[in-house]
């Protein structure tokens, strides 16, 4: 296995799994459980060893890896371009992200605080989302250009929706810096897009 594409791959599916999540949550009013805790974890898998050890397993991300095979595939017709849109304004918000120390140390920061309350009640706990909320609020969503989320307003308006979105976007966010880690590039997404499908299936007959 390319460990590099492996990773990557994984990375990008992570980006796309927070990103459905979203775009779920926004237009239904909930979300996949399961692939929710894997991204709010994520975010507290601050010095992984590989990819994999952010997620815990490469089935956690199986939901992103489909959806990232759908996207990359020849058959238009799956392709999402409202997720693929969020995606493209997590890539853009994290580069940005990275020239600017001081909130990535505020970012670090808030999250060691939600660590610490995360071991009194647990990673989903609606207090630490809103935690998270509120780390997003207060860093990530004052770079231009925000992420407009579009949905149904009667569960946008809904304060835990709300922060379960917020926190989505920050673990978006926070599988786009190991993106990039893993040596991601935007371009790659096209000239090596036999090769992330090829890794993908092979992951996926891997979990």
């Amino acid at each position: 296995m390319n460990h590099a594409i492996a990773d990557s791959t994984l990375a990008f599916a992570g980006i796309i799994q927070a990103a459905k999540l979203v775009q779920e949550i926004a237009c239904h009013g909930q979300a996949d459980q399961a692939a929710f805790e894997v991204c709010i974890r994520s975010l507290f898998e601050t010095n992984p060893k590989d990819a994999v050890a952010v997620y815990g397993s490469v089935n956690a991300v199986r939901k992103g890896l489909i959806l990232l095979q759908d996207q990359l595939g020849n058959q238009q017709q799956k392709r999402d371009m409202e997720l693929t849109k969020y995606v493209i304004s997590v890539l853009h918000l994290e580069r940005k992200l990275s020239k600017k120390q001081d909130m990535l140390k505020t970012i670090s920061q808030g999250i060691e605080m939600a660590r610490e309350q995360a071991r009194l009640f647990s990673f989903s706990h609606e207090n630490v989302i809103a935690n998270l909320a509120d780390i997003y609020v207060n860093t990530i969503s004052t770079l231009p250009p925000r992420i407009i989320v579009n949905g149904e307003h009667g569960y946008l308006s809904t304060p835990d929706n709300a922060n379960k979105v917020r926190a989505l976007l920050l673990a978006a966010i926070r599988s786009a810096v190991l993106w990039h880690q893993c040596g991601g590039r935007r371009l790659q997404l096209l000239l090596n897009r036999k090769k992330i499908l090829h890794e993908i299936e092979k992951l996926l007959g891997n979990p």
